[in-house]
């Protein structure tokens, strides 16, 4: 039973890194309208996570591989149950890694301009749809021994939306506080301006999910029954606040620690909440696919857990690397004399 609640750790973290380091991905593709007024300084957004954006996804496809190996009956059932959805998100993201890559192939305004578009549009919907996703996991889905009776639409109910805006402002926010200490000038200037301007809507939308979340779900059950939890969404709390006083000071670097922190708080506060179910029924709670009932073999944990031992260090040991390669700050003048740059 152990190594089942040890793989639902590591199921939360990877989550929560994820939404982490692609969530400024996501971030600044989303702002690149706002903060961004020329063809030298869109290539200076693209090329804050040029080095980056890749590796960053490697922790999307390692929370979907976990969820696998692991848990393998709720992987079947939630890529089948969620299908239109998590499809949907898996064009945009290849959309997005297009963009990337080939807003530069061609010296065409018009060239540049159409996949400029489909980089925002493409950071959007995985952001909107991630938070539709889990905003419905947390509510739980119409299943039963007859199996899912949903569909797309049926998700985008006022919860699943109001957690999907929730995502959506997080993200933004978190990608105009990192242009904001990985650029200089009027780039880094209106990306504060953003990231403060952004901060007050996603407050209020943060307080409403809160109060949203104790009528639409049962994830408060688990706090009320061992009330220590409480202290993790208090520090998602603490941490929103501490943003908006940080990014209002230009203390920039430090309001970017506390949103990392906001991200990865309001990840565990959801996932701690839904413990031991990884995907509960809102038809009948037998019916609930939990950690026990949905797992892999002991044995096939107990491997995976020396695996994962070995090489999720040697990953984060890399990315500590390349972030610390890769962390001068950018500006226009010197990517229109950087032949490299995108």
């Amino acid at each position: 039973m152990e190594y089942q609640i040890i793989w639902f750790v590591l199921w939360a973290v990877l989550w929560a890194v994820y939404f982490m380091l692609d969530g400024f991905d996501f971030g600044i593709a989303m702002i690149q309208p706002l903060v961004a007024e020329n063809d030298a300084e869109r290539r200076v957004v693209l090329n804050s996570i040029g080095p980056v954006w890749d590796g960053n996804e490697v922790w999307l496809i390692t929370a979907g591989g976990a969820t696998f190996a692991a848990f393998p009956t709720t992987y079947a059932l939630m890529f089948s149950y969620l299908y239109t959805a998590l499809l949907l998100v898996l064009f945009a993201l290849i959309v997005r890694g297009v963009a990337i890559d080939f807003r530069g192939k061609v010296d065409s305004p018009a060239w540049k301009s159409a996949w400029d578009k489909a980089f925002v549009v493409s950071s959007f919907l995985p952001s909107l749809l991630f938070g539709v996703a889990f905003g419905n996991i947390f509510r739980g889905l119409p299943m039963d021994a007859a199996g899912y009776h949903g569909s797309l639409f049926s998700l985008l109910n006022p919860y699943g939306l109001l957690t999907g805006v929730l995502f959506v402002l997080l993200f933004a926010v978190h990608g105009a506080l990192w242009l904001s200490i990985r650029t200089k000038g009027a780039i880094m200037n209106r990306s504060r301006a953003v990231a403060m301007k952004l901060w007050f809507p996603l407050v209020a939308i943060a307080v409403v999910f809160l109060g949203a979340t104790a009528v639409s779900t049962r994830l408060y059950d688990n706090y009320v029954a061992m009330p220590l939890l409480f202290t993790v969404p208090a520090i998602a709390v603490v941490s929103l606040l501490a943003v908006g006083h940080f990014t209002k000071r230009d203390q920039t670097v430090k309001a970017f620690a506390a949103s990392c922190l906001t991200i990865v708080m309001v990840t565990f506060t959801g996932v701690i909440g839904l413990f031991p179910s990884l995907i509960p029924s809102s038809i009948d709670p037998k019916y609930n696919l939990t950690i026990f009932n949905s797992s892999s073999s002991i044995y096939t944990l107990k491997i995976m857990t020396v695996v994962a031992l070995i090489f999720v260090p040697i990953v984060i040991a890399y990315q500590i690397w390349t972030y610390r390669i890769f962390s001068e700050r950018l500006s226009a003048e010197e990517i229109v004399q950087d032949e490299h740059a995108y």
